[in-house]
């Protein structure tokens, strides 16, 4: 059987980047890998989930006060333990996790970055085979290389990230991730168990037809909120005909549709729940990280999602990501 060498896995594609800055220590392209390395293994897991016993609860809340799966709890583990195995990674923060977990020994108090993660997005939806994903962040560190990474390294804002991506398992397994350099796509080829280029320097549309809400939560929302919502639905022939909603409430699964075919994704905040749902830290700065490389915009509704100055380690904000046009109609409702 011929091998297309045209086909980059990621491995190889990590390492012509490197290759392009001479002055790179290499750091970051093996932290990604690793990444990559668990994913797979996270993946493996996914597909037999129906077969074996780690699909349903595993009897414990996290500190959001949600039911954890089983499977959180074996993705979680899977990242974790491939990050401190590592050489790249001097501490992590998980979602599922009350505090930052620092990697303290001689080769990880050297490394420069670290890594934030929501282990298993979208786990509501494990027991009815909804695909679900991954989303991380890396950031540089700003303690004193040599000692422990501290708590100041996880608290930056998005606009200081290196690296962030996600991966989605479904119909297929896509690992995307953006650097400063652009967005580039990645599909496990199950008969070389790699990920190999499939979408490379990815652009967000700059319009599309789809918007994304939890219509459930209609008559919570902010009237401005509701008034966009229902400017989705009057659309006429003359203006692009009317928006599509889509939602499949697995973020990663909503935002990666948008980001290929154009759309927007709405979770704003709610009279129970003023502040939003999703983690600025492990949801949302990693997704506007990746869809403003990518030409899109993400906001809170006030401000860029990037700019926000985080204050803990789970902090809860509103979130509105995706086409630049269909972003600056969004704002020009909410801020009249």
């Amino acid at each position: 059987m011929a091998i297309n060498r045209n086909i980059q896995t990621l491995d190889e594609f990590t390492i012509q980047q490197m290759r392009a800055f001479p002055q790179a220590t290499g750091e970051l392209s093996g932290l990604l890998r690793d990444i990559g390395l668990a994913a797979k293994r996270v993946n493996v897991e996914v597909n037999k989930a129906g077969l074996v016993d780690i699909l349903g609860d595993a009897g414990t809340m996290n500190v959001q006060g949600e039911e954890v799966k089983k499977l959180d709890i074996l993705a979680n583990n899977e990242f974790m333990g491939v990050l401190q195995h590592g050489i790249s990674c001097a501490g992590i923060g998980s979602e599922e996790l009350d505090d930052i977990v620092i990697f303290d020994d001689e080769v990880s108090n050297k490394s420069k970055y670290i890594c934030m993660f929501d282990p298993l997005d979208g786990s509501s939806n494990i027991d009815v085979n909804v695909s679900i994903g991954t989303i991380f962040s890396v950031y540089r560190r700003v303690s004193e290389l040599g000692k422990p990474a501290t708590k100041e390294d996880f608290l930056q804002p998005g606009n200081k990230q290196v690296a962030a991506g996600y991966i989605v398992y479904g119909s297929s397994t896509m690992m995307v991730y953006a650097t400063k350099r652009g967005v580039n796509g990645f599909t496990l080829d199950q008969s070389i168990g790699e990920f190999s280029l499939s979408h490379p320097d990815m652009k967000c549309p700059d319009a599309g037809k789809v918007y994304s809400v939890n219509h459930g939560n209609y008559f919570q929302y902010d009237q401005k909120v509701k008034d966009y919502i229902t400017a989705c639905q009057q659309k006429n022939s003359s203006n692009g005909g009317p928006y599509t909603q889509r939602y499949i409430g697995s973020m990663v699964s909503d935002v990666h549709r948008n980001l290929i075919k154009g759309g927007i994704f709405m979770y704003p905040g709610t009279t129970d729940r003023p502040k939003g749902k999703l983690r600025l830290l492990y949801e949302c700065n990693p997704f506007a990280f990746i869809v403003e490389k990518a030409g899109g915009k993400a906001t809170n509704g006030e401000i860029r999602i990037l700019d926000v100055q985080p204050t803990e380690l789970h902090q809860r904000t509103p979130f509105f990501i995706g086409s630049k046009s269909m972003m600056e109609e969004l704002e020009s409702h909410l801020n009249p």
